[in-house]
């Protein structure tokens, strides 16, 4: 659906990778580059460790975690409550940056708890980036609360403070900025672009997976056409099938297909032939393209409109 677009993995922790099954975390398709390896972790020489085998298994870059405020993660000492340490942050960041030859980056919140000040926020950019020598952070614009809020809270009740980004990125110029929080539009992603290098995308872009057929154009001015949904659906079937040989049930890969026919009709009996279909058969890849049969005999007929309605909209902001 887009070739520029660079996945993020979930945060894979360091002692999953140096204790547990290294190729479960890490084996990935050719077809998803560039994908970068986010890691979870605070000691410097477990995050080198960690970030060779990621750069042995082919990923384009390595991410620290500095932003997760989960009650599992802070017993672990590692994501959101690391920024009250900036300096073990460097000292990890160096460290990953000495073990490999990739693109080492970090992924922060503004801050945490009641240390949440602009001064703040930058003091931890500053130091990461002259002692750890980090270039590249991306930040999803809002604190965490450490104790009182779930993670889920922790996405939506914190304010967003996007100015932030803006204000590092203007005192900052020799270092990237990535924002991260609640851009749930194309047209907010190409206002954010206007001043910034890049912007991050979470929740929305599964929510509405259809989307990514037009990152491509919208974002990255690709001239080439829009990949059609039914294409899609074509070349992701060849890719579960090589997974389930790999022994992947089919119901782990077919949640990212529900939403992609959205507002058509027959989307909703391709959402429920999928869903009820493939924990029955986790070893039947035609259970997708079975699923097509209740979408129209052309479905790019009404979506070609509607992906016509929504580069316009995108374009005009």
């Amino acid at each position: 659906m887009t070739q520029h677009a660079r996945m993020y993995t979930e945060m894979v922790t360091t002692g999953a990778l140096l204790h547990g099954n290294v190729d479960r975390h890490l084996r990935f398709s050719d077809t998803e580059h560039p994908v970068a390896l986010q890691l979870g972790g605070s000691d410097p020489s477990a995050l080198a460790a960690a970030a060779r085998l990621g750069a042995e298994y082919g990923y384009d870059e390595i991410n620290l975690n500095v932003g997760c405020p989960s009650d599992r993660v802070q017993n672990g000492a590692f994501g959101a409550c690391l920024m009250a340490t900036p300096e073990l942050v460097a000292e990890g960041v160096q460290a990953m940056r000495a073990a490999v030859s990739i693109p080492v980056t970090v992924k922060t919140r503004i801050g945490i708890d009641r240390s949440d000040s602009y001064d703040e926020f930058a003091r931890f950019i500053r130091i990461v980036a002259e002692q750890g020598g980090a270039n590249v952070f991306i930040v999803h614009a809002r604190k965490a609360w450490l104790d009182g809020l779930s993670p889920k809270e922790n996405r939506e009740i914190p304010p967003l403070r996007r100015d932030f980004v803006h204000r590092i990125h203007q005192e900052h110029p020799e270092l990237t900025f990535v924002v991260n929080g609640k851009l749930e539009t194309l047209p907010e992603m190409q206002d954010e672009l206007e001043t910034l290098p890049g912007v991050m995308v979470g929740r929305a872009a599964y929510q509405h997976i259809d989307w990514l057929r037009h990152v491509d154009q919208i974002l990255f001015d690709d001239p080439r056409p829009i990949v059609s949904r039914a294409a899609v659906v074509d070349t992701y079937t060849d890719y579960v099938a090589q997974e389930i040989a790999e022994g992947v049930p089919l119901h782990l890969m077919t949640r990212p297909l529900l939403t992609l026919f959205n507002g058509l009709p027959g989307a909703r009996q391709f959402r429920r032939h999928i869903s009820e279909q493939a924990p029955k058969r986790p070893a039947e890849a035609m259970v997708i393209r079975e699923a097509m049969q209740f979408l129209p005999a052309d479905p790019e007929g009404e979506s070609a409109e509607l992906s016509a309605r929504l580069a316009a909209f995108s374009l005009a902001g």
